[in-house]
């Protein structure tokens, strides 16, 4: 009897089983069509992005290795295209190479592609305060106060490792400019941060002894 029960009940949840697959069907489908269609697109695009790395590597590395003086103008466009790829290794490289060898002249153009690696390139948030840093460098010559405090802003208004370099670099441009009650108060920033680059720490300590001390 107890035997019967249980074969009763089995075939009764067996039928349930049964019944519970029938009617969800197409649901169940659908689900197992979305989840494959998931794994095929992460995984389709991890090789994507793999395969397009490749290509902007191979990419830069070939305009790097054939350029010349007589071909400044191809490089220069090449160049352009890899930054404009938004590769957080190579489009960097790639704006560094045409500042470092002067292949552009126009700063509007030079700052639109930093814009580029700033705004749009997908790099560590230290590394975007890098380039930060460098486009400050690179404007620092020509720029007026507040230009460059705009640019330099989010690094010094964070705790960035690159932060004293930021205040370095205002508390220099001050001193060039004569104002030295600004250029003072940026080396001091500079002796209270924990962070503070040592070497940078040592010039700003100089500075103010030797050329801020009154």
């Amino acid at each position: 009897m107890d035997e019967d029960i249980s074969i009763i009940n089995s075939n009764t949840r067996n039928e349930k089983i049964k019944n519970f697959f029938i009617q969800n069907k197409k649901n169940l489908i659908s689900a197992v069509v979305i989840i494959v269609l998931m794994l095929i697109g992460y995984f389709g695009y991890d090789e994507y992005k793999s395969s397009k790395k490749i290509k902007v590597s191979e990419s830069y590395n070939a305009t790097i290795i054939d350029f010349d003086e007589n071909n400044k103008s191809q490089t220069t466009d090449k160049l352009i295209k890899i930054i404009n790829q938004e590769d957080a290794t190579y489009s960097p490289l790639a704006l560094y190479f045409i500042i470092d060898n002067n292949l552009l002249n126009d700063a509007n153009v030079i700052n639109s592609l930093f814009d580029i690696l700033i705004n749009k390139t997908p790099v560590e948030k230290e590394i975007k305060n890098l380039i930060i840093y460098k486009k400050a460098l690179f404007n620092a010559d020509e720029s007026d106060e507040n230009n460059l405090l705009n640019i330099l802003n989010p690094i010094i208004n964070s705790d960035s490792v690159w932060k004293s370099h930021a205040l370095y670099l205002m508390a220099e441009f001050f001193y060039d400019k004569n104002e030295k009650q600004k250029s003072k108060e940026f080396f001091n920033q500079i002796l209270t941060l924990e962070n503070a680059n040592v070497d940078l720490r040592q010039e700003a300590q100089k500075r103010l002894n030797r050329d801020l001390s009154e």
